[in-house]
């Protein structure tokens, strides 16, 4: 799973993807999954080139496909979903009206880097 974020992480870094968190949802009950992954960009181009960008750089380096990816049609908010890790990648203003983060304020959280 570690490889599987760090590979994450690093393709939303290669698209200029901005503050990166992880946050770790194991030990949650109720919660759907083991990990988040939350990023923002300020286009739906750019949110829509992340996504791709998480999909080719996972299946070429790990061989694993998303389970399902939702919200490509708009890419305001898109998640791709690789079932025990999550991605959430949105659009600015859609990040900061959701604050996804807070709704799992407990969860132990790593950040990968601190843009605005």
């Amino acid at each position: 799973m570690d490889k599987l974020i760090q590979t994450i992480v690093s393709a939303i870094e290669d698209k200029k993807g901005k503050n990166i968190v992880s946050l770790d949802l194991t030990g949650f009950e109720g919660a759907i999954t083991s990990h988040f992954v939350i990023c923002n960009a300020d286009s739906t181009t750019q949110v829509a080139a992340i996504a791709d960008g998480i999909e080719e750089k996972v299946l070429e380096e790990l061989g694993q496909k998303p389970w399902r990816i939702e919200g490509q049609q708009n890419a305001l908010w898109i998640a791709v979903d690789y079932v025990d890790v999550v991605v959430h990648i949105f659009q600015t203003e859609m990040r900061s009206y959701y604050k996804l983060e807070e709704l799992w304020a407990d969860a132990p959280a790593t950040r990968y880097e601190y843009e605005e």
